[in-house]
């Protein structure tokens, strides 16, 4: 790994183009702070699937890409006297060394448990009015559910043991049935709703990120479902042409590839 020399050389180089960009591009010129949110969203997520890929290529190329859009909008900060990167950087070392009084002062904890209980006591410190205030609004409704749930648990909110977790998961499962007897359409949707957020927090307690599971999932059965449609292909039928028991054959051969 290179020295540390060597990698301010660099993060130095970065600001120098980001300024020369700001100065000569006309496309880098036009771009606010508001232009280059849903770009900045696409790249967390391209980072994230570098990450479930198990791609460190990737996953440097597009940590380059968002240590870019970082450095871009400290560009913009910067030229209206609000902010810059230093700013930047010196904010999050000032809220790093107070939230963890552990390493910088003389607090004692015995787990990561109690760091992440400290965490949430220090912001309601700050003047936090809620433990939820951090989570924010537009995040997807799965991740939003593992972060209430990881963050109430850090004041004390939480179950003791997984298996009473999975009690509530059945409990919730059981009145999901009987909404569904009922016919009720709203109420399926809010019970199908605390099935869902039951699951999330018993995968917390799992040691399991519900989203990267799922993703996983995801992935897994776009290969398989690609899997028969080339199948389908080589045999010159439509998915629509074969059978359920036809797809299934194939269907079995891909998970055992």
């Amino acid at each position: 790994m290179k020295s540390r020399a060597l990698q301010l050389e660099a993060f130095d180089r970065l600001l120098t183009i980001m300024d020369e960009l700001r100065e000569q591009c006309p496309w880098d010129r036009k771009q606010t702070m508001l232009t280059l949110r849903h770009l900045t969203i696409e790249e967390m997520y391209e980072l994230a699937d570098a990450i479930l890929e198990g791609d460190l290529v990737e996953v440097k190329n597009e940590l380059g890409d968002l240590l870019l859009h970082i450095v871009f909008y400290a560009k913009i900060g910067s030229e209206t006297n609000d902010f810059d990167i230093a700013d930047v950087c010196n904010s999050i070392c000032e809220k790093l060394i107070h939230r963890h009084p552990h390493i910088y002062g003389d607090v004692k904890v015995k787990d990561e448990e109690e760091v992440k209980q400290n965490w949430e006591n220090i912001k309601l410190k700050e003047g936090k009015k809620s433990v939820l205030e951090g989570v924010p609004k537009g995040l997807p409704a799965l991740v939003k559910a593992n972060r209430i749930q990881d963050k109430v648990a850090g004041v004390g909110f939480d179950w003791e043991k997984p298996e009473q977790v999975f009690e509530k998961v059945k409990e919730e499962l059981s009145e999901l049935q009987e909404e569904i007897k009922s016919g009720n359409a709203d109420k399926v949707e809010s019970e199908f709703g605390d099935v869902l957020f039951s699951m999330i927090n018993y995968a917390r307690f799992l040691k399991v990120d519900p989203e990267n599971a799922l993703e996983r999932t995801n992935k897994k059965f776009i290969d398989r479902f690609q899997y028969l449609e080339n199948k389908a292909k080589e045999l010159g039928k439509s998915l629509k042409d074969m059978t359920l028991r036809e797809m299934d054959v194939y269907w079995e051969e891909a998970k055992s590839l």
